[in-house]
């Protein structure tokens, strides 16, 4: 699991990485306000030969005793490892790297930068072209060859190309027919209003229909016209840490492959019928889009246990989520939505329903392999983003993100510059909403 910030205590082992000179990396760390302290620090740097490009103060936000401090450098690892170590000695709490180095075998680096994502897309820990001996097309000579030319599109994909538009077979096709047909049998009863409003405008824009499958192509031109959001082919499952700094940036990995056609209705893995079925239609509407990204930017820099608390959530909602509508209990989460058997069996008496709460949520165990025991009910998708945000807040790294869509880059507010940045943006979209007000008065 790869992502954005990595602390420092004696031991600096863990910040191995394979930075070369020119590469940048910051540095936050909190002294005690009292004589001597700053001195002392930037001596550390100085004796271990670290020259600093950049550096800012402010008063520590977590104590009015000390002061937090903000430095870059391109000094290389070995340098900043030493001077790191030295440095976490006279610093009152841990001191914290952030490393924008995509090559880095440090695990915490994550991307700032949408075309980033190209550093890990083809990270995946299963499925792709390789399968597990119990896969139903383990066997099968013609299907293990379909998923290798799956794969190889996924992994020679880059950011900003057109996603290649796959010929699908009579026998894919097939099974995507029998799984659409049942599953749109259930929708207008057993979904929410937000997917039942955007399906139709699926059928009508990207050719969601029985007798063809849409291209990643299609639907990704749609999902940026409505929320911004894009698909991204990708050959097999990602860790949790990819798949949700990818969501920060609004682009949802999707694999383009199908489930093997002698089990239509049961995939060991995600496959295009998951995806554009069970996914695509929130990510369509802007209240579930803004709730996605909140995991997503919550999950950058966070420590592997924060992003395991996040990646529960994000199962708990995004894929086996139920939410209350005028009464009634409806089906928001993907892995219900494209999973016949699931989708009736979540709304019956059986399973144990609780309320939406991340801090509860986040560290709830949950089995992969059968119907869930307990699902997780939010009021609406923007309480439960709210939730979510006031749960990253409360998470240990020491900054807070954004992201800009402008530059498609996501932005560290953790200085008086960036800061001072996002004012005026906000400025400017007040203005722009006080000049449509006073029109209408």
């Amino acid at each position: 699991m790869d992502g954005g910030k990595r602390s420092a205590d004696e031991n600096t082992s863990e910040l191995k990485k394979a930075k070369t000179q020119g590469d940048e990396t910051s540095l936050i760390f909190s002294i005690l306000s009292e004589v001597g302290a700053l001195e002392k620090a930037l001596d550390v740097f100085k004796t271990h030969g670290v020259n600093l490009n950049h550096i800012e103060s402010r008063p520590s936000k977590l104590d009015d005793k000390e002061y937090q401090f903000f430095v870059t450098t391109d000094a290389s690892s070995e340098k900043i490892d030493t001077a790191v170590a030295a440095l976490s000695k006279i610093s009152s709490r841990k001191v914290t790297v952030l490393d924008t180095n995509p090559s880095t075998d440090n695990p915490a680096w994550f991307p700032h930068k949408i075309r980033d994502l190209d550093q890990f897309a083809n990270r995946i820990l299963s499925a792709g072209k390789d399968l597990d001996s119990d896969h139903p097309g383990f066997h099968d000579a013609k299907y293990r060859e379909r998923r290798s030319y799956f794969a190889d599109i996924a992994i020679n994909y880059r950011h900003g190309e057109v996603i290649p538009k796959i010929d699908y077979t009579k026998e894919e096709i097939n099974t995507w027919g029998i799984i659409f047909n049942k599953l749109t049998n259930l929708y207008p009863t057993h979904a929410c209003k937000e997917f039942n409003r955007v399906f139709p405008l699926l059928i009508e824009n990207c050719g969601y229909r029985a007798d063809n499958i849409p291209q990643l192509e299609d639907i990704s031109r749609f999902l940026k016209d409505s929320t911004g959001f894009r698909l991204r082919p990708v050959a097999g499952l990602l860790s949790s840490r990819d798949f949700l700094a990818g969501l920060a940036f609004r682009v949802f990995h999707s694999t383009q492959y199908l489930r093997h056609s002698s089990k239509p209705l049961y995939t060991p893995e995600p496959d295009i019928c998951h995806e554009i079925l069970g996914h695509v239609p929130l990510l369509a509407d802007n209240s579930f889009a803004e709730f996605s990204q909140e995991i997503g930017l919550a999950s950058l820099g966070a420590s592997d246990d924060e992003v395991k608390k996040l990646a529960t959530v994000y199962w708990f909602t995004v894929e086996f989520g139920l939410c209350r509508q005028e009464g009634e209990l409806k089906a928001f989460g993907a892995g219900l939505l494209s999973s016949f058997g699931e989708l009736e069996y979540c709304l019956t008496d059986r399973p144990k329903l609780r309320d939406f709460d991340p801090e509860v949520t986040g560290t709830t165990d949950y089995p992969i392999t059968v119907f869930q025991p307990q699902y997780f009910v939010a009021e609406s998708f923007e309480s439960a983003k709210e939730k979510v945000r006031r749960f990253a807040s409360s998470l240990s790294r020491p900054f807070t993100c954004r992201y800009n869509p402008y530059t498609e880059c996501v932005e560290l507010l953790d200085n008086a510059s960036q800061m001072l940045n996002v004012a005026y943006s906000i400025k400017g979209d007040m203005q722009s909403l006080i000049s449509a007000l006073e029109a209408r008065a």
